[in-house]
């Protein structure tokens, strides 16, 4: 199931890890580096292919009041859209490290979609909800799976390159 499907969690963005589809890990290998992240975290509809490559899982961060839905992706639409993100960020890539990361994205082929979910409690008390909610659980599966893959993290919103 879908963190989307189900109501005490609100979606808040979607960010990427953008990678060369030939360093597409095992699920083994996402599983464990996101366990290896923090104890506090807990797996939900861990999911591979028939080769054993990851697919996706819901990681639920409660100690945050968080979750993640990853899921890869490979194909034409994804290829539309690293050019599309290259396009956007060339405005925005200003050191040499951000520079770097852009001229490789025209050579990733996949990526992973991270979609970012705060837990709520009910419709009173969203601002204390608010308050509670951490996105260390983002920042640190998000620099997990670059790593991992060798790939660049990517936040749309603010159009920076991680």
């Amino acid at each position: 199931m879908s963190t989307f499907e189900q109501d005490n969690y609100r979606w808040r963005e979607t960010y990427f890890v953008l990678f060369d589809a030939t360093n597409r890990p095992q699920i083994g290998e996402v599983e464990q580096a996101l366990r290896g992240l923090s104890s506090h975290f807990d797996f939900a509809n861990l999911e591979a292919d028939e080769l054993g490559r990851f697919e996706s899982v819901t990681l639920l961060a409660p100690d945050d009041f968080a979750a993640l839905d990853i899921s890869y992706l490979e194909g034409d639409e994804v290829l539309e859209h690293i050019a599309q993100l290259a396009e956007e960020l060339i405005h925005t890539a200003e050191s040499p490290e951000e520079k770097e990361k852009l001229s490789r994205l025209p050579m990733l082929t996949a990526r992973f979609d991270v979609m970012h979910f705060q837990q709520v409690a009910s419709e009173g008390d969203e601002d204390e909800a608010d308050e509670m909610f951490d996105p260390s659980a983002l920042i640190v599966v998000l620099e997990a799976l670059s790593q991992l893959t060798g790939g660049v993290g990517v936040d749309p919103q603010s159009g920076s390159l991680l």
